[in-house]
């Protein structure tokens, strides 16, 4: 597939989520319409290295096309990301970055025919957010959608509140958001029991893994060893 040309975005918004997460709005300064298909990432060119290839940073779209050219980014800050130091402390509103993208293949299937099995940890729920959201704008006929949301403390939820609401509004929609740190009234520990527990006894599923590679390993294993096979699962792997 050839490379897309790299674009222009304007960052619009910006809001403090979580203790260590941003929200970025980015407006796509070409276009009066950005279309991208939910699950789909953009490549930002970050001006960190005199060397092209250690600029690359590339982030999941957490909104959905809504037939603006504004998409959102969810980011997280971590301790050694020179990128992710740059975003946070030397981009404000107005600041523009150069973007390839939408691009990437972690998408729904063309016919939600089976249930879905959403798992992810940290910021992996970004692409997750964009998929189950444009199914409720779309009004497109589902089976069950489970998502498995796995982080440390109530502090790292991440979207609760909108989960929260779409499982009132969207039929068929379960959230299953997991501390493996603190103890509270949900879910409590790591998120394979509760995808092996919702899969149990039903044998057409498709499973998607957004996160870090550890739990995405380790989720392959265990799928597999539950009876499914590996086309089943689809994955997008962050680090």
């Amino acid at each position: 597939m050839a490379l897309q040309p790299w674009r222009k975005g304007r960052i619009i918004r910006i809001e403090d989520h979580t203790h260590n997460t941003r929200r970025y709005w980015i407006e796509v300064l070409d276009t009066d319409r950005f279309d991208f298909i939910p699950g789909q990432f953009v490549t930002l060119d970050l001006p960190i290295s005199e060397k092209a290839n250690k600029r690359l940073r590339s982030y999941s779209i957490s909104s959905w096309p809504d037939g603006s050219n504004v998409f959102e980014l969810l980011i997280v800050l971590t301790p050694q990301g020179i990128g992710t130091h740059y975003l946070f402390n030397e981009t404000s509103i107005g600041t523009e970055l150069n973007f390839r993208g939408a691009q990437g293949v972690f998408q729904l299937p063309a016919s939600l025919e089976q249930d879905l099995i959403l798992v992810c940890t940290g910021t992996g729920v970004a692409p997750f957010r964009s998929m189950v959201n444009y199914i409720l704008l779309q009004q497109l006929p589902h089976r069950e959608i489970h998502l498995v949301f796995g982080c440390r403390h109530r502090s790292d939820l991440l979207y609760f509140d909108e989960f929260k609401n779409l499982e009132e509004n969207l039929p068929g929609f379960h959230y299953y958001p997991t501390l493996s740190r603190e103890n509270w009234e949900g879910e409590h520990g790591y998120v394979h029991p509760i995808y092996e527990r919702i899969a149990a006894g039903k044998p057409d599923i498709l499973f998607y893994l957004c996160g870090w590679k550890n739990m995405i390993d380790e989720a392959k294993k265990r799928i597999v060893e539950l009876g499914y096979d590996k086309r089943s699962i689809h994955l997008e792997l962050y680090g």
